[in-house]
């Protein structure tokens, strides 16, 4: 298992999608923010592939600049047809047009009616993958949609241009990740952290998310993965999610998971205005609303009951938070 394992997250940048006919979203994303200043970044790199019709498939680029000091965020979008971009099943080669991504550096641009994002940046770090899920579940049909955490705590430099603005990236932290799946799940809260105020090196992924079943819901799934001071606290098996607690609205979240060797609790917040909303294609059918903040703000408690230790891990405008919904009332514009 341990071997299975290894050479899985060897294989984490793959592309997933061979056009199959079920439908497929995929995406690489990446995102950072300024070490001090309430700023931050986030570039995604898509396949979107329609059920029954893989002729129809398109690549996607988005980017979304948050500047939480004017509340003036910025974000584009494009789509290509699916010849005019690589996704490559045997290494980590990604292009979308003229953007690229490997893993050392990613370059492109994106023009709209009212924004223009353009970056050429290079990221490095030394972490290993890390997985939301058990290794076992990127192989079942449950959960439709897989995530993991090629790069935590991945370093940026470089430079962006936003709306004509030159911003220079150095040594912002985020992560490079990689998602993928026949549907998205039809209502859920992500968050992650890469790096907390009080405690820089720590770096956080968690998510809470429900399926609709006919007219029913299933319960909510939180599955917590925390990576602090040296060692992994992963609260991600199937049960231990079920049992967990995850409750999210407009805008906080609050989560909690207890195991026998440690227990995790904490919320997450952001102002409506520090969010930006986007529409995601459904594999299905239809559209979700996606409400993007890559500033906001977490406060985390871990206590080891194995080492009779306590921790509270804070941070006011790292936190990576977004959630999925077809319900409109939320208020936030949808930008792209």
């Amino acid at each position: 298992m341990k071997e299975d394992i290894l050479a899985f997250c060897q294989e984490v940048n793959e592309a997933r999608y061979r056009g199959q006919a079920e439908g497929h979203y995929e995406s690489f994303f990446l995102r950072a923010n300024h070490p001090e200043r309430p700023l931050a970044f986030w570039i995604r790199y898509t396949i979107f592939s329609p059920k029954a019709h893989p002729e129809k498939a398109q690549g996607e680029l988005w980017a979304v600049f948050f500047n939480g000091e004017t509340g003036r965020h910025s974000a584009v979008k494009r789509e290509l047809p699916f010849r005019e971009c690589l996704f490559d099943n045997a290494k980590f080669h990604v292009r979308v047009g003229d953007a690229w991504l490997t893993s050392r550096g990613l370059y492109g641009a994106v023009y709209g009616e009212a924004h223009a994002l353009s970056w050429d940046l290079s990221y490095e770090g030394g972490d290993k993958p890390l997985l939301l899920f058990p290794y076992k579940l990127y192989f079942t049909k449950i959960p439709a949609a897989k995530s993991l955490v090629p790069l935590p705590m991945a370093r940026f430099r470089g430079k962006l241009q936003v709306d004509g603005e030159t911003v220079d990236v150095a040594d912002w932290i985020g992560s490079q990740n990689h998602n993928w799946g026949s549907r998205h799940t039809d209502l859920y809260a992500w968050g992650q952290v890469a790096g907390f105020d009080t405690h820089p090196e720590s770096f956080l992924e968690l998510a809470t998310g429900r399926l609709r079943i006919g007219p029913f819901w299933s319960p909510a799934v939180t599955p917590i993965v925390l990576r602090h001071r040296g060692r992994e606290y992963a609260a991600n098996s199937l049960l231990q999610s079920v049992k967990a607690h995850g409750s999210f609205g407009y805008f906080s979240w609050e989560f909690s998971s207890k195991t026998p060797l440690f227990e995790l609790s904490g919320t997450m917040t952001a102002a409506r205005e520090d969010f930006v909303g986007l529409s995601y294609r459904n594999p299905p059918g239809s559209s979700k609303h996606c409400l993007n903040s890559k500033i906001a703000s977490c406060s985390l408690r871990l206590t080891d009951l194995k080492e009779g230790t306590s921790d509270i891990l804070e941070t006011r405008n790292r936190a990576a938070f977004e959630i999925l919904t077809d319900d409109g009332g939320h208020g936030v514009p949808i930008r792209a």
